[in-house]
């Protein structure tokens, strides 16, 4: 709160945040006005606009003149790099998405994951792998832990039939992605899985994402030789 016990705009924006995720405020919803959310919350008006301002900008809302603000229907962050939906990048090379579930099941986080998602100790999280093709043939890899605490939906969701990245990036936005690049040997159970000869160079993403300091997710996304990643960030246009 603000010195004279007013909510600060971040905590509005929090506010507001927190009912999309539990959704209160589903995809596509239109919000109330500002002015009627500063009359509920005790603010000023001004302190809401800031907060939706913000929440626009990461890509969580979309707001018009006189067209009011909704909840975007793929909500994403895009500051500086947004998550793909596997599946669409898959379409969008021309090829036949296909998927399997390989793994589902409630762990203790290793401490190395703990330590990823920025945890003092261990929890119990669902840890998934999955297997994503192109055409019937491998395409991405990835071995994913995601907080039941934060995104407790997830464990009413047919992991079988749907990915947990493409149920993430629709349901849960986030305010915080670390992301990190390297290359890998093929060790013998991902050659296997991926369709390649053990030791082939592999291009891995590390991901993470959080919703103020509460993880949603991490995932480690090892791809088939030959993946190519190509992101853009938003800009004017015309821009060179």
């Amino acid at each position: 709160m603000t010195a004279d016990g007013r909510l600060s705009w971040r905590a509005v924006r929090d506010r507001i945040h927190a009912r999309i995720l539990s959704g209160h405020y589903a995809p596509g919803d239109r919000l109330p006005r500002d002015a009627d959310i500063a009359d509920t919350l005790g603010c000023a008006r001004s302190t809401v606009q800031r907060a939706m301002q913000d929440l626009s900008d990461s890509g969580i809302v979309e707001r018009r003149r006189k067209g009011g603000t909704r909840v975007r229907p793929d909500p994403v962050t895009r500051a500086t790099f947004e998550i793909p939906v596997t599946r669409r990048e898959v379409e969008a090379k021309g090829g036949r998405y296909g998927y399997q579930l390989i793994r589902r099941a409630l762990e203790e986080t290793p401490r190395t994951i703990a330590a990823t998602l920025e945890i003092g100790a261990p929890e119990r999280m669902l840890r998934v792998e999955a297997l994503h093709l192109s055409d019937g043939r491998p395409f991405m890899l990835e071995d994913r832990w995601i907080s039941t605490a934060t995104a407790p939906e997830i464990l009413d969701v047919d992991l079988s039939v749907e990915s947990a990245n493409e149920w993430l990036v629709v349901n849960r936005p986030y305010s915080r992605c670390d992301v990190r690049f390297s290359a890998e040997a093929a060790g013998e159970r991902e050659a296997e899985l991926l369709g390649c000869a053990p030791g082939s160079a592999l291009f891995v993403i590390d991901r993470t994402t959080w919703i103020g300091t509460r993880p949603i997710t991490t995932v480690k996304a090892a791809t088939a030789p030959g993946y190519e990643l190509l992101t853009r960030t938003p800009g004017d246009q015309g821009a060179m």
